[in-house]
């Protein structure tokens, strides 16, 4: 099974993005990480592939919006991150 490309959308000083990334980190994931923190670009690919996205993080895997650290960490509570992450 392949793993699916991890992205995530974080700004500067934010512990929800650290406890995002430390997660994903701890799993052996590699992650793609977009820091939206001045604006521009990158959060607007942001806000068009999540329009209502109001903070960060933002986590897709896949194509799959995850949402943000407490959804995440909810996906790894439930046992089903790891079926998401293709492991």
């Amino acid at each position: 099974m392949s793993t699916p490309k991890v992205e995530i959308y974080t700004k500067a000083f934010c512990g929800f993005c650290v406890r995002a990334k430390r997660l994903l980190d701890q799993k052996g994931i590699d992650y793609v990480e977009h820091d939206i923190s001045m604006g521009g670009e990158k959060r607007d690919e942001m806000m068009a592939r999540k329009p209502d996205a109001m903070t960060v993080p933002q986590i897709f895997i896949g194509d799959q919006a995850v949402g943000g650290s407490d959804e995440l960490v909810a996906l790894e509570r439930e046992g089903r991150l790891d079926a998401l992450l293709g492991l």
